[in-house]
């Protein structure tokens, strides 16, 4: 109860007052050891270790003496002892108790070296576990989302236990340590040298490092060097520390009385983990007729008094304290604030009145139970007194509350809101409940009610080593730093992220396709070719324009058949190569609109096959006319070989080896309907698949033969003498329809989707218009607009100045 530079620590004060309370109502009881009185004893030990080692020892002894295992007064018996308010006060009382097998009941904080039965069995601990405390802080921390803390912690095996079962389990959650703080056990007495290095340290600590949240362990006591370091820190620097700080289920920031308002104000919207403690019945009501002039069996009221209403007694002998505060005795406990004195029981105190009522209920127990024969010396009865405290062990073990020796299920999350007036409120801002099974557990946290310290603005605080990766991004880990400073790269294309600080990008389904922002899978939409798209309407357009075109120069040339001009250029060579055109132009309507199983396999291969057909027919044109020429040499022997069966076996001949070449395309490997999930990335292509790519190739391959051949021909033929000298038409146009295919290649393998249809289509129809628009147009303007050209004196006149 004593600070250990000898000042009274007046929230402790509370634990004597539980400790006579309980005893009292153990007396009054008539339930309860009836016709015995318990009494009590309590030694300070002022945290001193030689001190409390002295104070054990005199427990065995007789009062006011030092000399263990001698009592000279049998009926001042004692049971058990409580003790003490730290783990390490408990373990220096055990080690001399243990001898002695005298019951000793903790009421301190929970520590799990004390709990080996085989170094102390002697000892029991009335906290609860704390063990699922590492949980309960892993999931605050994660909650919030603050994997970048710092741990402070005494210097003591206590603390050095929990450091390496909470860093265990934070690894486990993904939570990184940036510094771990060891704080020497201090007092007021450490000035100098000494002191101003560990204030550099600690605002070096606190100031330089990232870390927001700060993991806040120890007791009272242990602690107090802590809180000495941040005064002083304060009265050299003057700057606010803003941390949030996560309390330990044993820390109690409180409990030392300030000695600067800013060192207890920097704790504020500290969150810590409570066990609940029960409120006892008529406690608060014992405080209120506490009275120091009138409670003479209590020695520390009079500290307590002056310590916590900064006041002194009156004394008869003393003439020169005029200007003091004097203790009139009828001060109120309840106005004094929070850090001083408390009057809800704490849990400390609830653990000494469960102790007093363990022990009570133990003793009556063995004594109500005990033997009916007598000592065979005296002859008398047994008597209180001639029971031995190892007795009670296995009595103890067996009242002893359900749950002390357990784990607790339940931590209350606490939100310490301090005041200037060094008075505080308790905000409870959420709970965790613990299953049997560890793993399973939930929480419940109310964000809003949770005051922040005033450096955060009332915003929930950041403690992170990097920022947190929004969706569209993915952590990258940085090179030779812990697993919670990272990078955060940008999804890559057909990848999302749509939560915070994911390990990897996830891909998108084969039929969705990742947004702008990488954040969100869309359904991907159907492309094709369609009758409603302004692209398929123009080229739909084009394709009845010059389709019409050609109707019109074939109507043209069979109303005009007679004339000479269409006699002249074999008609029968001209209406088959407009008829191909004509279909050539048409059959690219099968490229346009939902692919199907049956335009597949018409697309390409009557494609390949009409064209093939035009270009042999003016592949039969252009021999035609070379062999025109050389037939009407005088003494040439070919006159005989000049006939309409040669057009037709030259065109006949190039035709079968296109639908021979087509023949074993649709037999062994036909195109077919085929979605495109992966070609664009936004858009499921619904296209043809040639099948064998080999065979496509092949047959446009093969076309591309015929047509450089005939422009070869057309090209060493374009001088001869001809009438309207159609080999040079023939050339122009053979020109423009190798120029049109020769691009279209690359042009088709760089375009994806409906695009791709596109310029087939536009290919088809620049060649076919170029053949149309080089070999009909000048006739029909001669047949149309210029007929007077179209004789057969003319045509003779022309042939003729062309031999000569």
């Amino acid at each position: 109860m004593m600070e250990s530079h000898c000042r009274m620590q007046t929230k402790n004060y509370q634990h004597v007052q539980a400790l006579v309370f309980a005893v009292n109502e153990i007396n009054e009881n008539p339930l309860i050891l009836p016709n015995i009185s318990l009494g009590f004893c309590i030694y300070e030990n002022t945290f001193d270790l030689r001190k409390t080692y002295e104070t054990t020892l005199a427990v065995p002894s007789t009062r006011n003496g030092m000399l263990p295992n001698y009592k000279c007064d049998q009926k001042d018996k004692l049971l058990a002892v409580i003790g003490g308010i730290d783990s390490e006060t408990s373990l220096q009382i055990a080690n001399v108790l243990r001898y002695y097998k005298i019951p000793q009941l903790a009421y301190g904080s929970f520590d799990h070296l004390l709990k080996d039965k085989q170094r102390f069995p002697s000892l029991y601990l009335m906290a609860p576990d704390n063990g699922f405390q590492y949980v309960a802080i892993a999931q605050l921390l994660l909650h919030f989302t603050w994997t970048w803390v710092g741990l402070i912690v005494p210097d003591n095996d206590s603390s050095h236990t929990f450091v390496q079962t909470l860093v265990q389990v934070l690894i486990q959650n993904g939570i990184c340590i940036e510094f771990t703080e060891t704080i020497s056990i201090i007092n007021m007495d450490f000035k100098g040298l000494a002191l101003i290095k560990r204030i550099e340290s600690m605002s070096k600590t606190l100031t330089q490092g990232r870390a927001n949240v700060i993991v806040l362990y120890g007791d009272s006591h242990s602690l107090f060097g802590f809180r000495l370091l941040i005064a002083s820190y304060l009265q050299w620097s003057m700057k606010p520390i803003g941390k949030v700080w996560i309390a330990s289920t044993d820390c109690d920031i409180t409990s030392m009385k300030s000695q600067n308002i800013m060192d207890l104000l920097s704790f504020n919207g500290t969150l810590s983990f409570a066990t609940q403690a029960n409120e006892i019945l008529g406690f608060r009501e014992f405080l209120h007729t506490l009275d120091p002039h009138h409670t003479f069996a209590d020695i520390f009221i009079h500290d307590f008094w002056k310590e916590a209403f900064a006041c002194v007694f009156r004394r008869a002998d003393s003439a020169t304290q005029n200007k003091q505060k004097y203790c009139t005795g009828e001060e109120k406990l309840d106005t004094l604030s929070g850090s001083v004195f408390e009057m809800s029981m704490t849990s400390q105190s609830y653990n000494i009145y469960t102790a007093i009522y363990t022990i009570a209920q133990a003793f009556h127990s063995m004594y109500t139970l005990r033997p009916k024969s007598t000592l065979k010396l005296s002859r008398r009865p047994l008597e209180p007194w001639d029971m031995q405290p190892w007795q009670l062990h296995p009595l103890l073990q067996k009242v002893l509350p359900k749950g002390k020796d357990e784990s607790t299920t339940r931590y209350d999350i606490v939100n310490w809101i301090l005041f200037p007036n060094l008075s505080f409120n308790q905000v409870k801002v959420g709970r965790m409940d613990f299953a049997t099974p560890r793993n399973h557990h939930n929480y419940s946290i109310d964000e809003d009610a949770i005051i922040w310290n005033s450096v955060f603005n009332q915003t929930i605080p950041h403690s992170l080593c990097t920022e947190r990766c929004h969706p569209g991004y993915s952590k990258m880990q940085q090179k030779e730093q812990p697993v919670c400073c990272y990078d955060c790269v940008p999804c890559p294309k057909g990848t999302i992220s749509d939560e915070m600080d994911l390990e990897q990008c996830v891909s998108c389904a084969n039929d969705r396709y990742s947004n702008k922002d990488r954040n969100k899978c869309l359904p991907k939409w159907i492309s094709f070719l369609s009758y409603q798209e302004p692209l398929a309407i123009i080229l739909v357009a084009l394709v009845v324009a010059f389709a019409l075109i050609t109707a019109c120069v074939l109507w043209v040339f069979v109303k005009h058949h007679d004339t000479p001009i269409v006699k002249a250029n074999n008609r029968d060579l001209t209406y088959m190569l407009l008829i191909s055109l004509l279909l050539c132009f048409l059959s690219s309507l099968l490229f346009i609109g939902h692919p199907g199983k049956v335009t597949c396999l018409l697309q390409q291969s009557a494609f390949g096959t009409i064209f093939s057909v035009s270009v042999s027919c003016i592949l039969a044109k252009t021999i035609t006319v070379v062999l025109a020429f050389m037939a009407t040499k005088p003494g040439n022997r070919m006159r005989k070989g000049v006939g309409k069966h040669l057009a037709k076996s030259v065109i006949i001949s190039c035709s079968l080896i296109q639908l021979g070449i087509c023949a074993v395309w649709l037999g062994t490997s036909p195109p077919f309907p085929e979605l495109d999930m992966h070609s664009q990335s936004d858009q499921i292509i619904v296209k043809c698949n040639e099948g064998s790519v080999i065979l496509f190739y092949a047959a446009l391959g093969y076309m591309g033969i015929l047509a450089l051949i005939s422009f070869i021909v057309a090209f060493l033929a374009r001088r001869l003498p001809d009438s309207f000298n159609e080999a040079k038409f023939i050339t122009f146009s053979m020109l423009v329809f190798c120029s049109v295919w020769l691009s279209f290649v690359p042009t088709y393998l760089s375009t994806k989707g409906k695009y791709m249809v596109a310029v087939e289509i536009f290919s088809i129809l620049a060649s076919s218009v170029g053949l149309l628009s080089f070999i009909f147009f000048p006739k029909c303007y001669i047949i149309i607009l210029q007929p007077s050209m179209n004789t057969r004196e003319l045509l003779m006149q022309k042939r003729k100045s062309a031999m000569e």
